[in-house]
């Protein structure tokens, strides 16, 4: 195809530095504790962390630059089919940068904190690199200091999933439907200030894990749209105030008089939202504690479920 057309650009070649990876798509079998690939590479010893139930479908091998290989296998099984209810508690949660979810179930309000992961390892992390930069270009001692900074970063994204993995966990455990905000997270990064933060946090991971482990044990996750307005909305009277900047954290309603934390009136707006989601719906009615559903605000929004797969790899 010719470029001059405007259909078509030049390839892209992937940096040895980066994560590189094979994909095995058949003929790899479990031998004890180790996996046996096709051809030379032959048995290789293996961490399997779980039973391999089902048929080995696909093998996925890949380097990490911190210099551990990991595989990632695609196995097809039967599955029982798991009855989806929307009768229990029914949880909003806002994510926010000064704590990371402010949570309400109907009853009381929950923050988690930001556990600031990045923060705790930067003058780590900016001392490896420094000692890595001063390296001679293409030296064994530059790549053995580059392997060192990978292992700080390795270590950064393992204790943030290890956050969201816990916390995704304990929300579903409690809750039968999970309230989300669908947020642009690649929009909001574009600003510089907050960017670092935002990135941080991993909201996108979060909400990810809350998806698949609501639908493997047939509970709900609802997103509402990013537009609908909970932080400036009363969660008592439903009036809706103009403006409300960020730096602003609690406010009062001029309507009812009611205060406001800023996060946790928005938690509250987004439980009721999904309440008035799930019976508008057309799936019946949700058993909110006998709550009545509240009038619909805002934007309209959308009631979605993805299906993600985020499981841990296997480690040979």
């Amino acid at each position: 195809m010719a470029i001059g057309q405007g259909r078509a650009k030049y390839p892209r070649f992937k940096s040895y530095h980066h994560r590189q990876s094979i994909q095995y798509p058949q003929n790899v079998k479990q031998v004890g504790n180790s996996l046996k690939f096709p051809g030379k590479l032959g048995v290789v010893k293996a961490v399997i962390h779980r039973p391999l139930e089902g048929e080995i479908k696909t093998v996925t091998v890949s380097f990490d630059p911190s210099g551990k290989y990991y595989a990632s296998i695609l196995v097809e099984y039967e599955s029982t089919e798991v009855k989806v209810s929307k009768e229990g508690n029914v949880i909003g949660i806002d994510l926010g940068i000064k704590d990371f979810a402010i949570t309400y179930d109907g009853e009381k309000t929950s923050k988690f904190g930001n556990p600031k992961h990045l923060a705790k390892y930067e003058k780590k992390l900016a001392k490896k690199q420094r000692i890595a930069a001063r390296k001679k270009k293409g030296s064994n001692g530059r790549k053995k200091a580059r392997k060192i900074v990978a292992k700080v970063y390795e270590r950064i994204g393992n204790v943030r999933q290890d956050y969201l993995h816990k916390l995704s966990r304990k929300i579903v455990d409690q809750n039968q439907v999970v309230v989300v905000e669908n947020l642009n997270v690649k929009g909001m990064v574009r600003n510089h200030k907050l960017a670092k933060a935002i990135s941080d946090l991993g909201w996108g991971t979060f909400v990810n894990f809350l998806s698949y482990k609501c639908e493997k044990e047939g509970k709900i996750l609802v997103e509402i749209n990013r537009w609908f307005p909970s932080s400036k909305t009363c969660s008592n009277c439903h009036y809706r105030i103009k403006e409300l900047p960020l730096d602003v954290r609690s406010w009062t309603c001029p309507n009812c008089g009611t205060h406001h934390d800023r996060d946790g009136n928005a938690a509250k707006n987004i439980r009721a939202e999904g309440i008035r989601m799930l019976s508008s719906s057309g799936t019946g009615e949700v058993n909110a504690s006998g709550e009545e559903v509240r009038p619909k605000r805002g934007r309209p929004s959308k009631l979605r479920h993805s299906s993600v797969k985020l499981e841990a790899p296997t480690w040979p």
